[in-house]
């Protein structure tokens, strides 16, 4: 007895329909795939671009702060402000002033005696007021050095100044004022699509997109919101697409924070950059993948519902409609990848850019360092040849081999050149003194043993750490080992002490009995210096000052008391409060 089993086929109307769902199961999985990898993409993209502008914003304040910077020592030493100031005849010193303005670029240029009364300004409607009681007058006063002050103006806005004293045979006769304009910075970022805040070491906003943030710390300045009912501030609140990162709320709308330190008396810049485009971009491709799918979708029902031999035709002119709009969707996306390559290709260029401003400033401290390897190297190559000719090449090994570690050296000075763009807190490390000191000895072991200078050096057993970055401490040292090897020349017995202590910082000391130091109050300006055209650049000491500044610390110069000249660096021991003591 046989049976026979029969197979229920699914009828057309339910394949159909399975295979429908099915399309639509694969869309949703591709949408929303799509959208996530999309997100991060588009996301990352934003904030390096944001990074990008934020480094520009952050030079460019730095570079309008040290173009000016200069002027108020510059105008100081004007012979004929200083005559005008000994005379009080003040008839052309006005003019004088606004003939350097246009050349110098900055907001106003202001003279003022020793009673702080203008007597001399590029706006010739301040003559004769009184500055007494203004801080940048009264610093300047106070001081021998170009003082800088922020000040709030009454009618919103700060003013930023650099200020200094005007002496002429020791004697205090007024004070210069350089008006620094950055508000010309505000007005450039305001084209921006982001929103940038400028703080000060106090957390205070002294320079913003936004004129209601001045004067406001960034928490208060961000809480500030338009008016808007509850409903639409809890929407815009709330993150519609959990792949993105909010870090702070603007105006009710999740943003995109970054912050960079300005190396400048402890300013801050910090922006805000919007989602907007992110979601433009991302929407636009999820809806191209969308038609995409509804377009699948709308061929399979063709498919489907035409299966006579009348409707083959129809198929055809339908599939023709259906490649002429593929090849206008890949036109399409072939110019949105193209935009995006240009968009790429511009950013590099921004980068490089910025690359090659900060290569242009290292460029003359490197040339002063490798001048010292190149004199060792000589000297090495002289002691190789002599002791190759007396036939004794162990010794000979012995030098060649310390050439290479100069050039590995030489090496090492370059690759920082590279890498100085992206110089900031991150290239620091923990790194020993001691270790750093006995590096730079060996270093200059040959000049010192040319010279026959006695060398004495004070270390103590254990390790000394502080964190600052290596190579650049042992510049630092160098620099202070050739200007006091420099020092000893007229010396009859020339002799360097190096000391190195450890308290609650750590102090190295380099002393000579050479000369001493005849002006001391310019030593560490830049091209400042004593030697013969031709045996330096005057950049050794300025360069090394900006090094410590860098490292938390400070150096200072001084004369013994018995002859020559001591210098003293002071740095943070490592695990003290770095940014505290900046």
């Amino acid at each position: 007895m046989g049976f026979s089993v029969k197979r229920r086929r699914l009828s057309p109307v339910w394949t159909t329909r399975l295979i429908v769902l099915a399309l639509l199961c694969v869309a949703g999985v591709v949408v929303l795939i799509s959208n996530r990898l999309l997100t991060e993409r588009f996301t990352e993209r934003t904030r390096g671009a944001a990074e990008v502008r934020l480094a520009l914003y952050s030079a460019n304040l730095l570079s309008e702060l040290q173009r000016n910077s200069i002027v108020p020592q510059l105008l100081a030493r004007d012979p004929a402000l200083i005559g005008a100031l000994n005379s009080g005849d003040f008839t052309q010193s006005t003019a004088r002033l606004l003939s350097f303005v246009d050349e110098i670029g900055a907001a106003s240029l202001i003279l003022m005696d020793t009673d702080g009364r203008i007597v001399a300004a590029t706006n010739r409607e301040r003559l004769g007021e009184n500055q007494r009681n203004q801080r940048s007058f009264v610093d300047a006063m106070r001081s021998n050095i170009t003082t800088f002050t922020v000040d709030e103006r009454e009618e919103g806005g700060f003013s930023f100044t650099y200020s200094r004293r005007v002496d002429d045979s020791g004697l205090a006769l007024g004070v210069v004022s350089v008006g620094v304009d950055l508000a010309k910075l505000e007005r450039s970022w305001a084209g921006i699509s982001d929103a940038v805040m400028v703080l000060d070491s106090t957390g205070r906003a002294i320079l913003a997109t936004e004129p209601r943030w001045r004067g406001r710390s960034e928490e208060e300045g961000v809480a500030l919101q338009e008016p808007q009912d509850a409903i639409e501030r809890a929407l815009r609140g709330t993150p519609d697409w959990s792949a993105l990162p909010i870090e702070a709320y603007l105006r009710g709308a999740g943003v995109l924070r970054q912050e960079v330190r300005v190396p400048f008396q402890g300013w801050r810049v910090v922006s805000f950059t919007t989602f907007q485009s992110v979601r433009e971009r991302v929407n636009s491709i999820l809806a191209l993948e969308i038609m995409g799918f509804a377009i699948l979708l709308a061929g399979l029902f063709w498919f489907l519902s035409r299966r006579s031999n009348l409707a083959a035709r129809m198929f055809q002119l339908e599939s023709a409609e259906l490649r002429q709009l593929n090849r206008r969707l890949q036109r399409e996306i072939a110019e949105r990848e193209k935009v995006e390559k240009d968009l790429e290709v511009a950013e590099r260029t921004v980068a490089q850019t910025s690359k090659l401003a900060a290569l242009g400033e290292m460029s003359a401290a490197v040339s002063h360092e490798l001048n010292q390897p190149l004199a060792a190297m000589k000297t090495y190559l002289a002691g190789a040849r002599l002791l190759i000719s007396r036939e004794r090449p162990d010794e000979a090994v012995v030098a060649v081999q310390r050439i290479d570690g100069l050039i590995e050296r030489m090496g090492a000075i370059t690759k920082q050149l590279k890498s100085y763009a992206r110089k900031g807190g991150d290239s620091l490390q923990p790194v020993d003194v001691k270790d750093a000191i006995l590096s730079s000895l060996s270093m200059m072991e040959p000049q010192l043993r040319q010279r026959q200078v006695a060398i004495s050096n004070v270390l103590p057993d254990h390790s000394v750490m502080i964190y600052a970055d290596r190579m650049r401490l042992e510049q630092v040292i160098i620099n202070l080992l050739r200007n006091a090897l420099d020092a000893t020349k007229t010396a009859p017995e020339p002799s360097i002490e190096v000391l190195l202590a450890q308290g609650d910082v750590v102090r190295l000391s380099v002393r000579d009995n050479g000369t001493g130091i005849e002006d001391l109050d310019e030593l560490f300006e830049p091209f400042y210096t004593t030697k013969q055209a031709g045996d330096g650049t005057g950049l050794g000491l300025a360069i090394s000052s900006g090094i410590v500044s860098d490292f938390g610390g400070r150096l200072t110069a001084r004369n013994a008391v018995k002859g020559g000249a001591v210098f003293e660096v002071e740095l943070p021991i490592l695990g003290s409060d770095i940014e505290a003591a900046e």
